[in-house]
């Protein structure tokens, strides 16, 4: 692995831990009204579609983003629902 992939692979696991602080955020004030509900659904969706192909690729930064991504924001769509307020 060239140094160029290294530094991909590295960013494609650090971008998705951003989501942990959203997650965080979420938790501590106990309430997701700021979030959009049509944001975080057609976030997932797009990553649930994007999946298959970032699984099936011989690309490691490919893979690794969509593994890691998928993971952490089906872990924000839980907690956005969770701490949805009901009107």
């Amino acid at each position: 692995m060239v140094l160029i992939e290294q530094i991909g692979l590295a960013a494609s696991i650090a971008l998705p831990l951003w989501n942990i602080p959203l997650m965080m955020n979420i938790i501590k004030r106990r309430s997701s009204q700021d979030i959009s509900m049509v944001w975080v659904m057609g976030v997932w969706i797009c990553s649930l579609l994007m999946a298959p192909s970032g699984f099936m690729s011989k690309d490691i930064v490919w893979k690794a983003f969509n593994i890691v991504n998928l993971i952490l924001f089906t872990g924000v769509v839980i907690v956005v629902l969770k701490y949805r307020k009901k009107p």
